[in-house]
């Protein structure tokens, strides 16, 4: 089944799904810490629009979600987060987070993790649909970027909202899995805050179009939750994971492309060049001179952490079929200096997280959306099953 979905998905791309997925093992450790600052926002959140909105200018959502439990006031929203249902599904006793301590790494931290942090992983139905019954009924997949400094550990508790978040759209649904596998995925919304994230990405909504009238787009569901980084092996630059959450994976994260480990080439596309077609959006990214000059006259650049913080930055994920072993290569510099493996370092990040998600309260599911302060009983549970 997993084969024959990723085919059809694919429409003839060749793609290798049968390649060896490299399984990780978790392990608890008891540290704390505690939060981040806010990092200066370089796009202004209410100026950020969806990919479909991006592109389908002729229908333009007009209408805002009818839902009272997603539309409430700013206010209500701070004293729900303050509570807990008895059934362990609301909003952690935490509301702050503190589950990061910069600066408390014990040993340097390899220079070619360029960044690291939380990820997430979320897929939303077709317009119609809640319930997907097969990734033909996915109308998408989704990754957020949850940043911490690269000195910090993390500890007990939720992992706070430092306005930093980034939502990264991949319309090709699945995940790819090997080098054969490379498709565009597209920075929609970036230094985000979580109360930003659950208004305009989390929740359903009903919207009114000029073409098609009223169509219901269904809430977001998660699928994944673990660590990352992006790391630097010299020539190529990678987004490496380790999932933490759902403990064990289902037929839905196989046929989404989801591994317990796993990792992506990344490359940045120029926006002064024309995009194909197919995956062209109406305006590209909009850098800053410094670093327009990095691709000199290059189509495709290594992708750096900073090219994710403009919204409509295209990058190209190319699979790579032995998990993580390449993206965490030991560079000859880290090792000449001593400093720990990016591959350790990526192992006690994932080490605490597993011990952190543990300790919130309820499911995996409350514990997902516990981090990104919102109430699981008001959004679709994880899901590992179709």
């Amino acid at each position: 089944m997993v084969s024959s979905t990723r085919s059809a998905e694919k429409n003839g791309n060749a793609a290798d799904s049968s390649a060896d997925q490299a399984a990780g093992t978790k392990h608890q450790i008891d540290e704390e810490s505690s939060p981040q600052s806010k990092r200066v926002k370089k796009t202004d959140a209410k100026e950020q629009k969806t990919i479909e909105e991006t592109l389908n200018a002729n229908n333009k959502p007009e209408d805002k979600p009818n839902n009272a439990e997603n539309t409430e006031s700013t206010e209500d929203s701070k004293e729900t987060k303050q509570e807990e249902d008895d059934d362990g599904q609301g909003v952690a006793d935490n509301q702050n987070g503190s589950a990061e301590e910069p600066k408390a790494r014990d040993g340097a931290v390899p220079a070619s993790i360029l960044e690291k942090g939380i990820i997430y992983f979320f897929f939303r139905g077709r317009v119609g649909i809640d319930d997907p019954s097969s990734v033909n009924d996915v109308a998408r997949s989704y990754i957020i970027l949850r940043p911490i400094d690269k000195d910090a550990k993390l500890g007990e508790g939720t992992i706070g909202d430092a306005g930093n978040s980034r939502l990264i759209a991949i319309p090709k649904k699945v995940l790819p899995l090997s080098g054969k596998d490379k498709w565009i995925a597209f920075v929609e919304k970036c230094d985000i805050s979580f109360n930003t994230l659950k208004d305009e990405f989390l929740s359903a909504s009903d919207y009114a179009t000029k073409t098609a009238g009223v169509r219901h787009s269904p809430a977001a569901t998660p699928i994944g939750e673990g660590i990352y980084a992006i790391t630097t092996t010299g020539r190529e630059n990678h987004l490496a994971y380790i999932l933490t959450l759902p403990k064990d994976l289902g037929e839905l994260q196989s046929e989404v492309g989801l591994r317990e480990r796993g990792s992506f080439t990344i490359s940045t596309r120029n926006p002064d060049y024309d995009a194909p077609g197919n995956v062209a959006l109406p305006q590209g990214a909009e850098y800053p001179k410094e670093v327009k000059e990095e691709f000199r006259s290059l189509r495709w650049a290594a992708t750096n952490p900073k090219h994710l913080d403009y919204v409509n930055t295209q990058f190209l994920l190319i699979g790579e079929s032995g998990g993580i072993e390449k993206a965490t290569e030991p560079q000859s510099e880290d090792q000449q200096d001593g400093k720990t493996e990016p591959l350790e370092e990526l192992e006690k990040l994932e080490d605490e997280d597993t011990h952190r998600m543990e300790d919130l309260k309820g499911d995996d599911s409350a514990a997902i959306y516990a981090d990104l302060e919102v109430h699981a009983k008001d959004y679709p549970k994880l899901q590992t099953t179709f």
